[in-house]
């Protein structure tokens, strides 16, 4: 079956780091591109982050860029999110997410991504 299962998410204090991860399984995860989504409580879901296929080319949201990096490992079917100099606002469930045959343009939008994981919940604490 196809799955995105994140892991890696927990409690940290503002200004420390936390590296996420995603399995994926179930379907060719090289031939996707892959994002970062988050949601606080009582918040829409936003994005974070994005990479392409290769991982060659890496885009961020601005309230994360200069902060967090997005990596794959294809050989491992596996996705990264390393997270540095944490702010409380940055508290929230992260989602890993995947999409195939879209346009670079929408690689911000929820809808483009048809995988996702069940989400790991980021805690940081003031």
């Amino acid at each position: 079956q196809v799955q995105l299962v994140e892991s890696g998410g927990g409690l940290v204090q503002a200004g420390g780091s936390l590296r996420l991860s995603c399995a994926a399984s179930g379907f060719t995860y090289a031939n996707y591109d892959m994002g970062w989504f988050r949601q606080a409580p009582g918040k829409e879901r936003e994005f974070v982050a994005h990479i392409t296929r290769s991982g060659s080319t890496t885009y961020y949201a601005d309230s994360v860029k200069g902060r967090f990096i997005i990596s794959r490992d294809n050989a491992k079917n596996t996705l990264y999110l390393q997270m540095n100099s944490l702010k409380p606002e940055d508290t929230a469930v992260y989602y890993c997410a995947g999409r195939i045959g879209r346009s670079y343009y929408d690689l911000m939008k929820e809808d483009s991504y048809n995988r996702w994981g069940q989400g790991t919940q980021v805690t940081v604490s003031s």
